[in-house]
């Protein structure tokens, strides 16, 4: 029996619709693990399966390093999901999301910024040799 594949960017759709409600209900200035718990909530009540603190692997020059880096929320075992809750986003959080990508061979992230005025400010979609659905 072949699995129901939802396409990432009907996932990253629910995320974005998800991460401007919360935004809305509770704004900016609270901690980035009360933004993480809210959303993975809101996204296993959407249906879709969430893991949070994915603790990943990195091997480098030969050796392993276990649970080298965590990810924030790892939805679908496809969609990377990074956390913020910063005054503005640097090139440093894009790069650590890209590198993630990278390591974890998946296509597409989501560099989420709960601390500005609004949400839509604060969505960096960020893609590693991604190829649309």
């Amino acid at each position: 029996m072949k699995q129901n594949i939802i396409p990432i960017d009907e996932i990253s759709a629910i995320v974005v619709d998800e991460c401007i409600a919360i935004h809305r209900e509770l704004g900016p200035g609270l901690f980035e693990s009360v933004y993480e718990s809210i959303l993975a909530g809101r996204l296993e009540k959407r249906g879709l399966k969430v893991v949070r603190q994915v603790p990943i692997q990195a091997v480098f020059d030969g050796q392993h390093f276990d649970a080298a880096f965590k990810i924030d929320i790892l939805v679908e075992d496809r969609l990377v999901l990074e956390i913020k809750a910063v005054e503005t986003l640097s090139k440093a959080h894009a790069r650590q999301l890209l590198t993630y990508l990278r390591i974890m061979k998946q296509p597409v992230g989501l560099l989420l910024n709960f601390s500005g005025a609004t949400m839509k400010e604060g969505i960096r979609r960020m893609v590693n040799d991604y190829k649309p659905e």
